[in-house]
């Protein structure tokens, strides 16, 4: 499984009730690494970055503890246990986990890559993910060239586990 997930210099991820940032540029890269494969997501997450209906040319999967939830064009698990089961029945396709902060925290451990992208500021934000940096069990193997956004300056790193 791989992690695509868009951070701040203290590997925060949201704040308030949404992303902290949208760069176009990383809408792209998100649609390129997943193009074809399944992604995983939680309600939230679907629910705000999708507007509600799946990415396109994807399979996705939305983890919601809530048992009663459904997502419109997607399929619906309720545990670990049931993504995992889902997921057996596709293992041609690469997986990308999407977030939000407790899907990260549940699956991270299940991922030999993480696609990261750095933004170079700081915000005001409630949700963070694990700074691999600081993890001894992740290596940054690849970075792009700077990268920038009106005043952002920004980076496409990939971390593979140790």
């Amino acid at each position: 499984m791989n992690i695509v997930v868009t951070v701040d210099e203290n590997w925060a991820i949201g704040g308030g009730d949404g992303l902290l940032v949208q760069i176009p540029a990383d809408r792209r890269n998100l649609q390129r690494l997943t193009a074809g494969s399944i992604v995983v997501m939680g309600r939230k997450t679907f629910q705000d970055m999708q507007q509600g209906a799946p990415m396109y040319g994807v399979s996705t999967i939305v983890l919601s503890e809530n048992a009663s939830y459904s997502a419109k064009g997607a399929k619906t698990v309720h545990s670990k246990e049931e993504l995992f089961a889902a997921l057996n029945g596709d293992k041609d396709k690469e997986v990308y986990v999407l977030g939000g902060e407790s899907i990260y925290r549940l699956l991270l451990a299940h991922c030999d890559t993480a696609y990261v992208t750095m933004v170079e500021k700081a915000y005001a934000a409630t949700r963070y993910f694990e700074n691999l940096d600081e993890s001894g069990e992740w290596k940054l193997t690849e970075e792009s060239e700077e990268q920038t956004y009106f005043d952002m300056t920004y980076y496409f790193r990939k971390y593979e586990r140790r």
